[in-house]
């Protein structure tokens, strides 16, 4: 027993050596003075950058102009539908966070770059370049809708536009998000992968555990928080210890940023630089501060907030404010925008019609697009 009891702690000596030897054992030792920590966060503050300093032309933003309107007016018809049990499950509205969704599709490559989401994917969606018809179409559950009608609300796809859902478990998709960005690198194809997930999910262990992993296998991925102050009837002040969400990069070596996602051009702008760092491998995090107009889904009243709150930040709303900048710089016009307005309409209340048009998936469907393996050596 005395003998083992030596050569254990002779092996133990080994490694302790061995570790002195390649600096290891220098992170056990304690210093003697305090330790001072300090990490800079780059902030991207609402009215701080001109569509000049970035580059888009006159076209452009009325292009994204329409895009943020077409989100807005595809959810407000989209509730009216939900009202009149058009829409079945549940149903999640994005309405307020416009210019989140629109800056990040402006600022990557899509269908080269990957994108990721939880419940909340309808803005999304549309900002990737997803039809009305086709996104209305799963609304109502039918077979023309982009996940064939078997989705709902919560499980838009395109694999088209590599946008990979539409999650309906909070933080669930995270850890995809990562294995989606790790595909990237091991096929050096140059892509990144756009992670979105809510304040909510900051309490999720895998989320941590995800970004542990993309930071120490430097992956090409940028976590987004959609910080739109409530997780479900929750806010985050009741829910969070700390609340400044972008804090936690430093826990992973990672860059990390705050956002205003009421004004796309922030957004754009943190946007560009992060996905460029994400490119060359560099994980960051960036917590974007937006607010959601509605309940957590349709049958939330929102009695957690106040009217004053509410109507305060509707001053802030990033269609209003992208359509004030444009007018205040000559850039368009009130009957040109109107006119754009009255042609979304019409695009939404197409996809109406073909949504009511479209057939439900037949019954044997339903073993489509479902993963089987016939070798899967577990199911025998």
């Amino acid at each position: 027993m005395a003998s083992k009891t030596r050569k254990k702690q002779q092996a133990t000596q080994v490694d302790q050596a061995a570790s002195q030897a390649n600096g290891q054992a220098v992170q056990l030792q304690v210093p003697s003075k305090p330790i001072h920590f300090e990490q800079t966060f780059e902030t991207y503050p609402a009215g701080a950058y001109t569509h000049e300093e970035l580059g888009l032309s006159r076209e452009d933003l009325l292009a994204i102009y329409r895009n943020m309107l077409l989100q807005r007016r595809f959810e407000e018809r989209a509730a009216q539908m939900y009202g009149k049990q058009k829409i079945a499950g549940f149903l999640h509205l994005y309405i307020g966070e416009e210019a989140v969704s629109t800056g990040a599709a402006w600022s990557i490559k899509i269908g080269h770059d990957s994108v990721i989401t939880a419940y909340r994917d309808h803005g999304i969606a549309l900002a990737l370049g997803m039809t009305a018809n086709e996104c209305m179409a799963e609304l109502f559950g039918k077979i023309d809708g982009c996940s064939r009608g078997k989705g709902g609300s919560m499980h838009f796809f395109k694999a088209e536009k590599k946008f990979f859902g539409g999650h309906g478990i909070v933080g669930g998709h995270v850890p995809l998000g990562v294995g989606i960005a790790f595909a990237h690198k091991y096929k050096e194809d140059g892509g990144v992968c756009l992670t979105f997930f809510g304040d909510g999910a900051m309490g999720q262990g895998t989320v941590h555990e995800s970004m542990n992993l993309a930071a120490l296998y430097k992956l090409p991925i940028v976590f987004i928080i959609e910080n739109n102050q409530y997780a479900m009837g929750t806010a985050v002040w009741r829910a969070f210890a700390n609340t400044e969400f972008y804090r936690y990069a430093a826990n992973y070596n990672m860059p990390g940023a705050l956002v205003d996602g009421m004004d796309v051009f922030s957004v754009m702008k943190a946007l560009r630089k992060y996905v460029a760092l994400a490119r060359e491998y560099q994980p960051s995090v960036l917590e974007v501060r937006t607010y959601r107009y509605r309940g957590h889904s349709m049958s939330d009243p929102a009695k957690y907030r106040t009217k004053e709150e509410l109507e305060a930040k509707k001053k802030e709303d990033p269609i209003i404010r992208l359509k004030s900048y444009m007018l205040q710089h000559g850039l368009s016009t009130n009957e040109e925008l109107d006119a754009i307005d009255d042609d979304v309409k019409k695009e939404v209340q197409a996809s109406v019609e073909f949504a009511e048009k479209s057939p439900y998936p037949p019954l044997e469907s339903i073993y489509e697009d479902v993963y089987a393996q016939p070798d899967y050596p577990f199911l025998a």
